[in-house]
C-alpha cells in the first residue's frame, strides 16, 4: 500500500488535531514505505534527521481530526499523546519504524503464516543463544518478562518438597523471591549489597551448608542498578555442589548484548523476553529451557497459563499456543531478529550500546553526577546515577521537565539509594545520548541546579 493510499485511508480532515501531529504521523508513513525496501531498518535517528525533509513534499489543512478505517481513532487530541518521545529506560524501549509497521496488520494465531513465525522465532532463539535444539527448546510465553520467570519457577519444581536459593543484588532478585513465596516454594535467599556484584565464594559457602537446594537462581544484568553479575562462576559452583541442581537465570535485559555462554554457565533455565536487548515490542518473553529438565516437569506447575511444560509440548506438536498468542507482538518480534542479524548480532549490537554509554559517561561526568557503581561491576545496560545533595534538585520535577521535552528516563528509584537510572538500550545511538545530555544541562539551568552537581 503506498503512503498516499496510506493517508487517505487514515485521515479525515475536521478541526482538532494540530497540523504538526499530522505531519509527524504522516512523515512516519512516507519514511517507513520510501526506506523499508531499501535498508534493513529505519532507526528513530534517522527519522528525526529525514523528517524535515519530507514535511516540504506534505500538504495539509490548517486542522484534522484524525480517525482510523471504520471511524476509530488513532491519535488523541492532546499534543503531548503524539510527541515523538526517546525512551531511556530499561523497558519498553524504543523500537525502530519496520518494528512498528510490522504490527499494522491481523492474522490469525493458526493462519499458516503465524505458524511459521512461531516456529522461525523459535528457532532463531536457539540459534542467538549458541545452544543446540537437541539439547535446549525456546518456550514463548504471554506476558512480560516477569511471567517467564514465575513460568519457570512454577514449572520447575514440585509442588511439595521443594527447596530454592535466590543469589540477590537488587529489587529484581528481590522479586524472584516474592515469586517463590506466593507460589509456596520455600526459598532461602543469599542477599549482597546492590552496588556490587554477587561473590561466587560466599554462593559456595552457602551451597555447602546443610540445606539442599533444587533449584539456584540468578539475576545476571540486575536492571535496578546496573550491576552485570558472574553467572558463569555461579553455575560452575552450583554444578560442582550437586549437578542435579537446577541453575536459573534472569537474562531478561542482557540477552542479545551482552555475551553469555549459557553451556559454559551451566546454565538449566535461561529466561528473557521480546522487548530488551533484541528490541521488540512489548507482549511476551520466552524460557530457553534444557530438554532434560523440562522432560521432568509434567504436573509440577501451580499455574495452569505458566505451565511451561504444557506449553512446549502443545509448540512442540503444533506450533500453536495454548492460548491466545501475541500476535502483532510476534510479527514485530520477527522483523526485530531480521533487524538484529542486519546490526551484526551480539556484536553488532553491543558495539552500539557500549558506544552509547560512553557518550552518557562522559557527558554526565562533566556535569558533576556521580554514578552509583564503581566501572568495575557496571554495565552499558543502564546507568544509576545518585541524587545530587543541591537543595533545587527534585526527581519529580527533574523528571517531568525532561518528559516535557520528549526524553523519557525512569522514574523512581527501586534501591535503597536515592539514584535515578538511564538506559542506553533500545533504539537509541551515540547522537541520541548527546541530545539527552544537553536536555539534562538546559534542565538543571532551569531548576538552578548549580553545575557541575553538588555532592
Amino acid at each position: 500500500m503506498s503512503s498516499l493510499r496510506h493517508a487517505r485511508n487514515c485521515f479525515v480532515a475536521s478541526s482538532v488535531l494540530p497540523q504538526s501531529q499530522v505531519a509527524r504521523w504522516l512523515s512516519m508513513r512516507f519514511l517507513s514505505s520510501s526506506h523499508q525496501r531499501t535498508v534493513p531498518f529505519v532507526s528513530q535517528h534517522q527519522h528525526r534527521q529525514k523528517t524535515s525533509s519530507v514535511l516540504e513534499t506534505i500538504a495539509l489543512t490548517p486542522s484534522v481530526r484524525c480517525f482510523g478505517l471504520n471511524n476509530q481513532r488513532c491519535f488523541s487530541s492532546s499534543s503531548s499523546s503524539c510527541a515523538e518521545k526517546r525512551l531511556y529506560t530499561p523497558g519498553p524501549l524504543g523500537v525502530t519504524l519496520n518494528v512498528k509497521e510490522a504490527m499494522l496488520r491481523d492474522v490469525g494465531s493458526r493462519d499458516n503464516e503465524f505458524i511459521e513465525c512461531i516456529k522461525y522465532i523459535r528457532h532463531k532463539l536457539i540459534d542467538i543463544a549458541g545452544v543446540s535444539e537437541d539439547e535446549f527448546c525456546c518456550v514463548p510465553v504471554q506476558g512480560s518478562g516477569t511471567f517467564a520467570v514465575d513460568a519457570a519457577f512454577q514449572t520447575a519444581l514440585p509442588k511439595e518438597g521443594a527447596k530454592a536459593l535466590v543469589i540477590e543484588n537488587g529489587s529484581y532478585g528481590k522479586r524472584m523471591v516474592k515469586i517463590c513465596e506466593s507460589a509456596g516454594i520455600e526459598v532461602h535467599t543469599q542477599s549482597f549489597r546492590e552496588d556490587s556484584v554477587v561473590e561466587p565464594e560466599v554462593v559456595e559457602d552457602a551451597l555447602r551448608g546443610p540445606v539442599e537446594y533444587d533449584l539456584v537462581a540468578v539475576v545476571h544484568s540486575e536492571t535496578s542498578s546496573g550491576v552485570i553479575n558472574p553467572v558463569t562462576e555461579v553455575g560452575r559452583i552450583v554444578k560442582e555442589n550437586n549437578p542435579d541442581t537446577i541453575f536459573l537465570v534472569d537474562a531478561i535485559s542482557s540477552f542479545g548484548a551482552v555475551n553469555l555462554d549459557i553451556q559454559e554457565s551451566n546454565i538449566d533455565l535461561f529466561v528473557s523476553s521480546a522487548n530488551k536487548c533484541l528490541q521488540g515490542v512489548p507482549g511476551f518473553a520466552f524460557v530457553i529451557a534444557r530438554n532434560s529438565v523440562m522432560a521432568k516437569c509434567k504436573g509440577n506447575s501451580r499455574s495452569l497459563a505458566l505451565d511451561l511444560y504444557d506449553q512446549v509440548t502443545q509448540l512442540d506438536k503444533t506450533s500453536q499456543f495454548r492460548f491466545t498468542p501475541p500476535t502483532h507482538s510476534m510479527l514485530a518480534f520477527k522483523r526485530a531478529l531480521e533487524e538484529f542479524e542486519a546490526e551484526g548480532r551480539v556484536e553488532g549490537r553491543s558495539k552500539r550500546y557500549a558506544a552509547n554509554r560512553d557518550v552518557l559517561r562522559e557527558g554526565m561526568t562533566k556535569l558533576g553526577f556521580q554514578e552509583l557503581l564503581d566501572p568495575s561491576v557496571a554495565g552499558y545496560i543502564i546507568t544509576s546515577y545518585k541524587y545530587p545533595t543541591d537543595p533545587n534538585f527534585n526527581f519529580l520535577e527533574f523528571y517531568n521537565r525532561l518528559n516535557e521535552k520528549d526524553f523519557v528516563i525512569y522514574p523512581g528509584k527501586v534501591l535503597d539509594t536515592d539514584c535515578f537510572r538511564i538506559g542506553t538500550i533500545g533504539d537509541l545511538h551515540p547522537q541520541d545520548m548527546a541530545d539527552l545530555i544537553q536536555a539534562v544541562e538546559q534542565v538543571c539551568n532551569d531548576m538552578g541546579i548549580i553545575l557541575p552537581v553538588q555532592y
